[in-house]
């Protein structure tokens, strides 16, 4: 059943990546504004999207939430060179090898941790804190955007977007995996919260996409939401996170991979639709006849 997760979880991965994509597009040039519900390829966007995150939720119902959200970050590696070809222009070599560098060294760190299938269970207080928490993040990193420009307020954004995503996997784990074919238990406060950070993190990941640094805002996402995730899978669900010296060195290699691919697409320039003027048009010289000229 693990194993069947991860597939169902690659399946919706993908077509997340490619919902991101083609909604980032459409936030670059209408903005992060009530506009973009007039525009429909942001609504086929939204739906590719929704439909990768519901299989998603679907594959956390199979396997342990450590273990599912590692799977989303390889989609990476295709969804930068996506939203470059939908704008109109070839992947940057800089934006393969970020997104590479991001994929391969959290995927190398998620590896690490040990696998197991254990019931999620999670107190209301607990939940409570665990919301707060994010909440705090959210606040900090709004803040912080406001007078942060370029890829630094996209990178804040996305931070916010990521937890509050990762708030979504951890209640959809502890909602699905608690099942346990009684669906009485989706009666509960857990349910109706879903939705809700649902919606917030949609409208938190269209803020940092309209910034335009697409690279460097799915990358923050990528990289807060499962690690968020883990975290919380940890703490707060009592999944296993890896001990011992053996992992150590592994560890190390896989989170400078990591910072060296953000900050490779942290150094891109911002995608744009619309058309540059040229700082020095050429102004034609007018042609003048010498008197008597036949």
């Amino acid at each position: 059943m693990i194993w069947l997760g991860v597939s169902i979880a690659l399946v919706g991965a993908l077509g997340y990546a490619g919902g991101a994509a083609l909604q980032q597009h459409e936030a670059v040039r209408g903005g992060a504004s009530l506009k973009l519900v007039k525009r429909p390829r942001w609504w086929i966007g939204g739906v590719i999207g929704f439909a990768g995150a519901s299989l998603h939720a679907v594959a956390l119902s199979f396997a342990p939430l450590v273990l599912i959200q590692p799977v989303s970050v390889t989609t990476l590696v295709f969804a930068v060179p996506l939203a470059a070809v939908l704008h109109g222009r070839r992947p940057h070599k800089a934006e393969v090898l970020g997104s590479i560098g991001v994929a391969a060294g959290l995927l190398g760190l998620m590896l690490l941790i040990p696998q197991t299938d254990t019931r999620p269970v999670l107190s209301t207080p607990a939940a409570l804190g665990f919301l707060a928490v994010v909440a705090a993040v959210v606040g900090v990193c709004e803040l912080a955007a406001r007078r942060a420009k370029g890829p630094t307020k996209a990178l804040l954004l996305s931070i916010g977007a990521g937890s509050v995503t990762a708030s979504v996997s951890t209640f959809v784990r502890v909602v699905g995996g608690g099942l346990g074919g009684d669906f009485s238990r989706l009666l509960h406060w857990f349910t109706a919260a879903i939705p809700v950070l649902l919606v917030c993190a949609i409208v938190l990941l269209q803020k940092s996409y309209a910034v335009g640094y697409f690279g460097i805002a799915y990358a923050g996402v990528q990289v807060v939401d499962p690690i968020t995730s883990v975290l919380a899978g940890a703490i707060l669900l009592g999944e296993p996170l890896p001990s011992g010296a053996g992992n150590a060195i592994p560890a190390v290699i896989s989170a400078a991979v990591l910072i060296a691919g953000t900050i490779t697409l942290g150094r891109l320039a911002p995608d744009s639709t619309k058309a540059v003027t040229p700082p020095h048009p050429e102004v034609p010289v007018p042609v003048t006849t010498r008197a008597g000229a036949s």
